[in-house]
């Protein structure tokens, strides 16, 4: 840990974005702390991560049904009809979904039964209503049908467990929730369910020059635009925004707000550099461990990292597309493994080709914002790390390794690609 104060002086040294990338792990990991569960109504878990795999207490179906609108009858009994050589049987009776038939059905009879419905006993198969034809009384109860083609026994018939055997392991534990799993667990009778708690997030946003966007704006500030980024950002990777708090560039008051804090993760925004007001990485160093400050890479290398008390603290540079960049590389990492998500980056990849050439410098990661024009990767022209208009004009992003000088024309890159996940 280092505590030299580099305002004004520059980094005598900056970490590799794989040793940052070690520390977020051994920090957020699947060993570290804090890791919280909840139980939560399990109608509401669209998103969460299971903490505990899922057993069917029950099997859907829990009775054998029907699996089409037509007649419940002795499959065997079918055998040789057809067109020209039609079988009769007489209905007695009818099974409805929810109201079964309280009978059984015997040799030359049948039960008119709808999808879904219990299949009556002494029945094996359904006969679906197209393959059949009303003789008498419209094909109703106490009238007679004719079948026209055979079913074998077991035809159109659903059994117990077929959807979900009883004791059968419906969702694994580390399963990130779908609409379809949420219906799942109510079929099997689930009403409760373990999840990972979303992880509790503070954002701090220093700075002289910020005003919130809808406020009065003086001659020499800027909107803030990290503060909203964040707040996104945070809830796509399954946090939770507990308290975002405007700070201006005082020293004693950037400490108070960060002793305060009750979040598992603090987010800085801005105060992160080399700058007379950058604070932020001082006050980490002097009421905690300030493990990480610089990182070789383009944008965010004033990004920084360590921990106050149980909290893991992340310094963002303030311009927008480092601030962004920082987050995604390393914050966002730590927010998904603490949520019990893939510490993985959270955007579908693409291999597409390189049409104009994308340019780096060996010692540095780059994080290059492009376009694709016509099945081609292009670098996004006016990417400052400042300009926070080059991720919106972008599709996606590149990353360029350390040792490597960029990627030319006809070389084939992986493109992040911007949007939801």
């Amino acid at each position: 840990m280092s505590k030299r104060d580099v305002r004004m002086r520059g980094f005598e040294a900056r970490s590799t974005v794989t040793d940052a990338l070690a520390w977020v792990d051994a920090s957020s990991g699947a060993d570290a702390s804090p890791h919280r569960t909840e139980q939560i109504p399990a109608r509401d878990a669209w998103g969460r991560v299971l903490a505990t795999a899922v057993i069917a207490q029950t099997s859907v179906p829990p009775f054998v049904r029907s699996a089409m609108d037509g007649y419940a009858l002795r499959g065997d009994e079918t055998t040789g009809a057809g067109t020209y050589q039609p079988l009769p049987f007489r209905v007695i009776g009818e099974s409805l979904p929810g109201r079964p038939f309280d009978g059984a059905v015997v040799p030359g009879t049948c039960v008119r039964i709808m999808t879904g419905a219990p299949l009556p006993s002494g029945a094996d198969a359904v006969l679906p209503v197209e393959l059949t034809e009303p003789l008498s009384g419209g094909g109703l109860v106490g009238g007679d049908i004719s079948a026209i083609e055979n079913v074998s026994p077991g035809k159109h018939v659903g059994q117990v467990g077929e959807d979900v055997p009883k004791g059968s392991e419906v969702l694994s534990a580390g399963r990130r929730l779908r609409p379809q799993d949420v219906g799942i667990l109510a079929a099997v009778g689930v009403t409760t369910i373990e999840v990972w708690a979303r992880p509790r997030v503070a954002i701090l946003v220093t700075g002289n020059e910020l005003a919130e966007a809808g406020t009065a704006r003086g001659d020499h500030q800027i909107y803030d635009s990290n503060t909203d980024m964040l707040r996104a950002l945070v809830t796509r990777d399954g946090g939770d925004v507990v308290g975002v708090t405007r700070l201006t560039d005082d020293r004693e008051a950037i400490r108070r707000a960060l002793l305060a804090s009750d979040s598992e993760v603090v987010l800085f925004s801005g105060g992160s550099s080399v700058g007379a007001e950058d604070h932020a990485p001082q006050i980490v160093a002097e009421v905690g461990e300030l493990a990480i400050h610089g990182v070789a890479m383009r944008p965010s290398s004033p990004a920084g990292m360590g921990r106050v008390k149980h909290r893991i603290v992340f310094l963002l540079p303030g311009n927008p597309v480092s601030c962004l960049c920082a987050y995604e590389f390393f914050a966002g990492r730590a927010i998904r493994s603490l949520g019990g998500r893939s510490a993985d980056w959270p955007h579908r990849f693409v291999r597409l080709p390189v049409g104009k050439k994308l340019v780096s410098m060996v010692g540095r990661v780059d994080y290059a914002r492009v376009r694709i024009v016509d099945g081609q990767v292009e670098p996004v022209a006016t990417s400052g790390a400042s300009i926070l208009s080059s991720t919106v004009r972008a599709d996606g992003f590149v990353i360029i390794p350390s040792e490597l000088e960029g990627y030319g024309p006809g070389a084939e890159v992986d493109v992040g690609l911007y949007g939801d996940p």
